[in-house]
């Protein structure tokens, strides 16, 4: 191997390929701007990690509206509500009806296929597979990030700002000295037990349920695979549950009065560890942290994909204006505008957790007075409201009309269905 870096440049240095990184480098080349994506994951692996997919009305609207979204609309499923199911009963949150928007079920996977094909369709430069990832003057005008590609050459790549997208276990997270940021962390004393499972949808629309024997939550992936969750001790060893003691638990959380479980052989298991995280600042000189590299979400609020999306709608259009007008405003505030949809998504997946998720050691007050919140957001048109609010996702801010992001958002209001 060349001892020598080969020796680039680019306008921003991309490092990660999820969806933060890959939805900023496609906005930027909308804009003009030029970008490089590096991974250390192979394409086939990014494409065929599974995971769960709400995506709110703004993430919807920007991907239609940025060419991104055909299928999505056509493969993704509307979704208009919520049932939360509480001692045995249904209530339904109607989304339209309290808010005028909705969500859509199209997992991350999927979103993903999209804006890679999109940004090597349009000639973007995304490389993956590469190793021994390094940033290095961040607090310089043209910080550098080091890389070894595929093929075993060095590159030193130069540019103007660094976007960490890297996720929580990323380079870019930990660039930002520890004397130089605050880190904000709760680990929740539940985890959640998921299973896939080959079998028909359940319900057309997600069902969160709260029993005394803990919090259930039914999902889909597919018109024939289903996702499913029960709340349980984060150490649980999901090996040792048998399937049909794992239909057992979760017909006891979810199932009476009309409502079953379509059941069927289930095909993968895991137990997920619930967790807080937020960093501040989210930007240290020309390092700017977005989606899971700057905070992490428990997923009862689906909210983890959602913040990766608007974090970079904020950058992209403080990247517009530092790169078209030569002004540096709005990447100097860049964190603290980000940040403050960041506590609000926390503050409600903390909030659906709590209210949802049975406390072992809550005494008998503490669990009537959980069922009397239930009542009090499902029964009250203000409580409701607050839900479907959040859970459809606050509108993305574009105060630049000339932004991609303010013509993404004019576009699709006039193509969603």
């Amino acid at each position: 191997m060349n001892s020598h870096p080969r020796r680039t440049s680019t306008q921003v240095a991309v490092v990660g390929a999820g969806p933060a990184g890959l939805m900023l480098s496609h906005l930027l080349s909308l804009s003009g701007i030029d970008s490089v994506v590096i991974d250390l994951r192979e394409r086939a692996d990014i494409e065929a990690t599974i995971r769960a997919g709400i995506l709110e009305q703004g993430t919807v609207d920007l991907m239609n509206g940025t060419g991104v979204g055909e299928r999505l609309l056509a493969e993704g499923q509307r979704h208009e509500g919520i049932a939360i199911r509480s001692r045995g009963e249904s209530r339904r949150i109607d989304f339209p009806a309290l808010t005028g928007r909705a969500v859509h079920l199209y997992p991350q996977h999927e979103v993903l296929k999209d804006l890679i094909a999109a940004r090597l369709a349009a000639g973007g430069d995304v490389r993956f597979g590469v190793s021994d990832v390094s940033v290095h003057d961040v607090t310089t005008d043209t910080p550098v990030v080091r890389f070894t590609e595929a093929d075993g050459s060095r590159v030193e790549l130069s540019c103007a700002v660094i976007a960490g997208c890297d996720g929580s276990q990323g380079v870019t997270r930990t660039a930002v000295p520890a004397h130089a940021r605050t880190d904000y962390f709760h680990a929740y004393p539940h985890g959640w037990f998921g299973i896939l499972t080959e079998a028909p949808p359940s319900s057309e629309e997600l069902v969160y349920a709260h029993s005394d024997r803990g919090f259930a939550l039914i999902s889909s992936r597919t018109p024939t695979v289903q996702r499913m969750y029960f709340q349980c001790d984060p150490a649980e060893d999901a090996a040792a549950w048998s399937d049909e003691r794992v239909w057992a638990e979760l017909r006891a959380r979810v199932n009476g009065n009309g409502f079953e479980l379509e059941e069927g052989p289930i095909i993968q298991r895991g137990v997920i560890p619930m967790r807080s995280y937020v960093v501040d600042p989210m930007r240290h000189g020309r390092l700017f942290l977005a989606g899971d590299a700057a905070h992490t979400v428990p997923p009862t609020g689906a909210k983890g994909l959602n913040l990766a999306v608007t974090d970079i709608a904020v950058l992209c259009q403080a990247l517009e204006r530092f790169f078209h007008q030569g002004s540096a405003g709005l990447l100097e505030s860049y964190g603290r505008t980000a940040s403050d949809r960041v506590w609000r998504a926390q503050h409600f997946s903390w909030w659906m957790t709590s209210m949802l998720h049975t406390d072992t050691d809550a005494d008998a007050f503490g669990r009537r007075r959980q069922l009397g919140e239930i009542d009090q957001v499902t029964e009250s048109v203000a409580g409701s409201t607050f839900l479907a609010e959040a859970y459809t996702g606050w509108p993305i801010a574009h105060t630049n009309p000339d932004s991609v992001i303010s013509e993404a958002i004019t576009v699709s209001a006039n193509r969603t269905p």
